[in-house]
């Protein structure tokens, strides 16, 4: 369909196809000196000592698991309010997922309280969203951690660039797990970024990433060994050169970006109609604005309000469908759920657009026919 106003939209130009142009020339295609690049460039954004790229966030969310020794009879603490990699990640292992609730209609992070009430004696890590960009209650999360011993695994697939405290998000637990998927702040078709302050960590997911191999193909075209062993069953989540150039490309432009836009969402905020309402207003850090959710009014249609948007040209979505709701986990994770206010916001939730790309004529056409959608989609 040819939207007037997408859900997200590319900011590529020249500059992401000379990189690509120029890893084509140099012949060199995998895990080179490109990619090394990329990650330093990670790591001077997140003061991240360790910054491992892989071929997407669900494999570094897999990796992650692997790494901390999550298995058979273990459990992990999740939101249901995520896309359905964070519990998929877990499943991989042979461990349980235990479903969290989310805070509030302002907060749409993981709840620390009901974090608490779901630890068991087989609880082995919890694995929180920074949904939409915004940091979840980090402070109050490493306190339950460090209290009942657990490992904390940040999928950050929404945040590059977002902080809390000055602290770089996917820097506070033992590791995070980045997205680079095409509609990400920092888009490069498929990728990923794991983050780890832990040299021993950094070793073993270096190792899992690439066949448990002790060097790799470019260790050997650089002259560095002739051979290699094999030390761990690995895995092969390797990324590209050319994903690691686009990714070059795009962490130059990633600040400026994500200053368009929070100026955009803050626009919103202040002309969009009250009754709507926009979550975490008034949240702690600096969010990435990853998307923007809106809830709708109780007893309003979301699919008419959808239909409203689609029919002018608008396209919205939905961040995200429960994943205990669906087919699969209900019918292997049947529950009981505690997850009242997830159950009670969920049906509300639609995405609307935003990229740093949006003109003014965008936004304005945005602010006219979304009041038009509300009034399409009472009850």
């Amino acid at each position: 369909m040819n939207w007037i106003i997408p859900l997200a939209d590319l900011n590529y130009d020249s500059n992401e196809d000379n990189a690509v142009l120029s890893v084509l020339h140099s012949k060199w295609l995998t895990m080179g000196e490109v990619t090394a690049q990329f990650e330093h460039d990670f790591t001077e954004m997140t003061s991240s000592p360790h910054c491992l790229s892989v071929s997407n966030a669900t494999e570094a969310l897999h990796l992650a698991c692997v790494a901390l020794g999550i298995g058979p009879g273990d459990e992990v603490i999740v939101p249901s309010l995520s896309f359905v990699a964070t519990a998929n990640a877990v499943l991989y292992t042979g461990a349980r997922v235990v479903f969290a609730d989310i805070t509030s209609p302002n907060d749409l992070t993981i709840s620390p309280v009901s974090i608490e009430a779901c630890i068991t004696p087989r609880t082995k890590a919890i694995i929180v969203m920074h949904y939409a960009g915004y940091p979840c209650d980090m402070p109050a999360i490493l306190e339950i951690a460090k209290k009942h011993n657990l490992h904390i695994i940040e999928d950050a697939a929404h945040c590059p660039g977002a902080t809390l405290n000055g602290k770089a998000l996917g820097t506070w637990g033992e590791i995070g797990c980045f997205s680079f998927f095409s509609n990400k702040n920092l888009a490069t078709g498929e990728g990923g970024m794991l983050t780890t302050n832990s040299d021993e960590i950094a070793a073993k997911l270096k190792l899992l990433r690439s066949h448990g191999m002790t060097t790799l193909t470019y260790d050997r075209h650089a002259g560095h060994a002739y051979t290699y062993d094999v030390v761990e069953l690995g895995y092969n989540y390797r990324i590209d050169e050319i994903r690691a150039a686009l990714g070059i490309e795009q962490l130059k432009k990633l600040p400026a970006n994500n200053q368009l836009r929070r100026e955009i969402v803050a626009h919103y905020r202040a002309h969009l109609p009250a009754e709507l309402t926009i979550p975490f207003a008034n949240h702690p850090g600096i969010s990435a604005c990853h998307i923007c959710p809106v809830l709708l009014p109780e007893r309003h249609s979301r699919t008419a309000f959808q239909d409203y948007m689609k029919e002018h040209g608008i396209q919205t979505s939905i961040h995200y469908p429960p994943i205990h709701t669906f087919s699969y986990y209900k019918q292997n994770f049947p529950g009981p759920h505690h997850l009242p206010v997830t159950e009670s916001i969920a049906p509300r939730e639609v995405t609307l657009p935003l990229y740093p790309t949006m003109t003014e004529e965008q936004i304005d056409y945005l602010m006219e026919q979304v009041p038009l959608a509300l009034l399409a989609s009472k009850g």
